[in-house]
């Protein structure tokens, strides 16, 4: 077993002919490669791509909205809307980045029960057998949750903050109210209004599903008065690595006209500090801080990507 200066391991010799006398002879093995030409390895297009993306919906959020920002990624199918809720198909052979609002799709996260196992025994394996290779242990913790949400009349008198909600709003729909319960205490964990600030479709025509990054900035609010729209139970099997989140979660939701729950199931990625998140990002493009701290957003955008494009890759056959 050999490594080729790229770090992939070959495990016989590669047989090739010599021309002009340079180059290994038939029978040697392949000798170290340069990354490239020039040396170096060329730019990964995907995650600048992902990493730009993210960095401009934190720096250009409304301003006098504070809150904090969330990056999630979900693993779902994207289909093409009026034609019939089948998976969209396009002519391409691998993982590809659409772009931000160019194509009518509509993205559903939900999965069977049975997907919903599998991901639960994968976490589960990787928690109490982590592979060799690993660092850092993973965190477990099981929450039940209540979210009760309320319509949002846009209870606030400061005309700046109104302006920016009033135009948010108009772009991307009517946000509401969450206020979110532990179950056993009845304790408010979080009281917010949500608000979605752009979303990324990445289409994955090799995998069973495809997967979305979005970018929301939840802003705290005083617990609002008036009628639940709605209830959400959220029954959440929580993993922790590193400076990311994997939430599995088990979702029953309960209209106020007493219709029949529904129950969704879904897995969600989420960068962990949002303070670490902004840091981060308001030092990409610094010329006045060192090379490792400009890095450091592309960095954790990077490992967030390669999570999201592990479950992806382990998703199971089933997706309606």
């Amino acid at each position: 077993m050999s490594t080729n200066g790229n770090r992939y391991a070959t495990s016989s010799p590669v047989a090739s002919t010599s021309h002009h006398g340079h180059g290994p002879g038939i029978g040697n093995p392949l000798p170290p490669l340069s990354l490239s030409i020039l040396g170096v390895e060329p730019l990964d297009e995907f995650i600048k791509d992902i990493a730009d993306f993210v960095c401009h919906m934190i720096m250009t959020r409304p301003e006098g909205l504070d809150g904090a920002i969330e990056v999630e990624a979900k693993i779902g199918l994207l289909k093409e809307k009026g034609f019939g809720g089948q998976r969209m198909k396009l002519p391409v052979r691998v993982e590809s980045i659409l772009e931000p609002d160019g194509m009518d799709v509509r993205f559903e996260s939900n999965m069977t029960a049975a997907q919903h196992k599998h991901f639960n025994n994968l976490l589960n394996n990787l928690k109490t057998d982590p592979p060799p290779t690993a660092t850092s242990a993973i965190q477990y913790s099981h929450l039940f949750l209540v979210d009760n949400f309320y319509a949002d009349p846009h209870g606030t008198h400061d005309p700046a903050l109104q302006d920016a909600l009033a135009n948010l709003v108009q772009r991307r729909g009517a946000e509401k109210i969450r206020v979110t319960r532990d179950e056993k205490t009845n304790s408010v964990v979080q009281c917010v209004r949500k608000i979605r600030l752009g979303d990324l479709n990445v289409y994955s025509p090799q995998r069973p599903a495809d997967w979305r990054i979005s970018v929301n900035l939840e802003v705290p609010v005083p617990h609002p008065v008036g009628t639940v729209l709605y209830t959400r139970r959220k029954d959440r099997l929580r993993y922790e690595h590193e400076e990311f989140v994997i939430d599995l979660t088990q979702v029953t939701t309960s209209s106020s006209n007493g219709g029949p729950p529904e129950k969704l199931h879904e897995l969600e990625l989420e960068i962990a500090r949002p303070e670490l998140l902004l840091a981060t990002a308001a030092k990409r493009n610094d010329v006045t801080v060192s090379e490792h701290e400009r890095s450091a957003f592309d960095e954790l955008i990077r490992a967030f990507v390669n999570n999201a494009r592990i479950l992806t890759k382990n998703a199971t056959e089933g997706w309606q």
